[in-house]
């Protein structure tokens, strides 16, 4: 197990890493005002999930096999790069929706369910490479051979990581649902969002398309 104070100091660089303006916290941000803070808090989960993946894929040294291949890097990229001009083009072509229309249960007026907002949350997680390469580069500084098991250490940071993105994530989630409601209330409003969500995914999309090892 790593020290104590190797937990602390990792705990606070995660939290301001996830502070830190990203992919990520920019798409809980807009799935939160476009949808609600339910909404939102799913896709947290979702984003954690796919840390978990991540922080076992490290773990096993899955990680590095893939960083060594480009093939593999290029292939996932594309992938989380459709999947991100998917949504842009959904979120584009969404028709205003304002708070006073009926709702589908989650608070977030005819939107899809809970569990597939986890599911867009793992998938972005997932199908972003530099996502993986980062924590294969990002939990191996506070693991020490001296303390026991690399492999146990590794885990135990990937779950300390998860916590602390949960905290700032869930927070910007709640923030920015309590603002999108108000914005619910105009239709003209909610047409603006959904428009600037396309145009922020679709920025996304170019920038993972043509991101670099």
């Amino acid at each position: 197990m790593p020290a104590f104070e190797t937990l602390l100091t990792f705990f606070g660089v995660s939290v301001l890493l996830g502070l830190t303006p990203g992919p990520d916290n920019l798409f809980v941000l807009l799935q939160s005002a476009q949808r609600g803070w339910r909404a939102g808090m799913a896709v947290v989960v979702g984003l954690c999930a796919g840390l978990v993946v991540h922080t076992a894929a490290v773990a096993l040294g899955l990680a590095a096999v893939f960083a060594a291949s480009a093939m593999a890097f290029t292939v996932l990229k594309y992938c989380g790069a459709a999947y991100l001009a998917y949504l842009a083009w959904q979120a584009l072509r969404a028709p205003a929706a304002t708070a006073q229309e009926p709702v589908n249960g989650q608070g977030n007026p005819g939107g899809p369910s809970l569990g597939r907002m986890v599911g867009r949350g793992m998938v972005m997680n997932l199908t972003n490479p530099k996502v993986l390469v980062f924590f294969l580069a990002f939990l191996p500084q506070f693991a020490d051979p001296a303390r026991g098991s690399v492999a146990l250490q590794l885990m135990v940071l990937g779950v300390v990581f998860m916590l602390a993105t949960l905290l700032v994530f869930g927070a910007i989630a709640c923030f920015s649902g309590g603002f999108g409601a108000l914005l619910q209330r105009s239709a003209r409003a909610q047409t603006v969002l959904n428009r600037v969500a396309g145009l922020v995914f679709l920025g996304l999309a170019l920038r993972l398309a043509t991101a670099e090892r």
